[in-house]
């Protein structure tokens, strides 16, 4: 094989998300796309032992240690780490940070609900913290304009 040939490998990628609260916002993200969230307790226990890092960067959080301040969200089939549950495909991110939304996304995520089920998804996300904003309808094609907990817009389709 030529050198030409080979393709390089693509890389590997997560959304980043800021948050006050990254518990409580993986927790809405985990339910909303219906993914799940990470358990990294036996990687940090095992860091702990080691004392590579200190009690204070974790809580209890679903019943497992947790990192205080990330916590992420994976697709339920996709690989994933065996000895820290790190997810290795599609995957958010929410780590804290001190300073609460100002401003406007310049990203966003959008939801795909089933075939003529957008009502029920809006009612659904509603439970779950969501809060609408407004529904847009263009060349027959109709979605919500939402925002989760911390008030970040996403569309659902």
């Amino acid at each position: 094989m030529h050198e030409k040939d080979m393709q390089p490998t693509p890389l590997a990628w997560k959304v980043v998300v800021d948050a006050e609260d990254p518990h409580r916002q993986a927790e809405f993200w985990a339910a909303a796309p219906r993914y799940r969230i990470e358990d990294n307790g036996a990687l940090i226990e095992r860091l702990l032992a080691a004392g590579a890092v200190e009690e204070r960067e974790t809580v209890e959080f679903q019943g497992h240690r947790a990192w205080r301040d990330l916590v992420a969200v994976r697709h339920p089939d996709d690989p994933f780490a065996p000895g820290s549950d790190t997810g290795l495909g599609r995957r958010i991110l929410f780590q804290r940070v001190p300073e609460p939304k100002t401003t406007k996304n310049r990203l966003h995520l959008d939801l795909h609900s089933a075939l003529g089920e957008l009502d029920e998804e809006i009612a659904r996300l509603e439970e779950l913290g969501a809060t609408p904003l407004h529904r847009v309808s263009r060349g027959g094609i109709e979605w919500q304009v939402m925002t989760d907990p911390e008030g970040n817009a996403y569309c659902l389709h």
